[in-house]
């Protein structure tokens, strides 16, 4: 490992330790593991990627804890739970207002910064009460309109 991995690591290490005694949130094995891992990769994983990784390092997690980690850390306001298109639920630790951007290709989820979308007239959202609002980007990535 470099020099530049191992203080990146310390910095990701101190982050969560800072964020689980700012939330109060009790530091266990499993929730500092997901928590490092939506850190370090952030692909918006979701149950199920999440639980291999997890066995993968720690073997014999059940699914059940996967699900109740990320309730506490969701409950805690570390991580935000969302779905696209009605799949399943993804898990993302960016924590700033952002959008998303989804490959057509190779299905990879990705961070977009936020920018503001221009305000409706009123007549587009008559009768409701507009809380917040996301966009979602689709096209192809990166990876895969290079490989083109």
């Amino acid at each position: 490992m470099s020099k530049q991995e191992s203080t990146a690591r310390k910095t990701v290490a101190q982050k969560i330790e800072a964020a689980f005694q700012q939330a109060g949130v009790r530091r266990t094995p499993q929730r500092y593991f997901v928590l490092e891992r939506l850190l370090t990769k952030p692909d918006h994983a979701t149950v199920e990627e999440l639980w291999a990784a997890l066995n993968r390092r720690h073997a014999r997690a059940s699914r059940a804890t996967v699900y109740n980690t990320l309730h506490a850390l969701v409950e805690a306001g570390l991580v935000r739970e969302f779905t696209l298109d009605g799949k399943a639920a993804r898990y993302d630790a960016n924590l700033e207002r952002h959008h998303h951007f989804i490959c057509d290709k190779c299905g990879a989820v990705e961070d977009v910064d936020w920018f503001e979308v221009p305000k409706s007239d009123g007549s587009q959202t008559a009768n409701r009460n507009i809380r917040t609002y996301e966009v979602t980007l689709r096209g192809e990535c990166a990876k895969c309109h290079s490989s083109n």
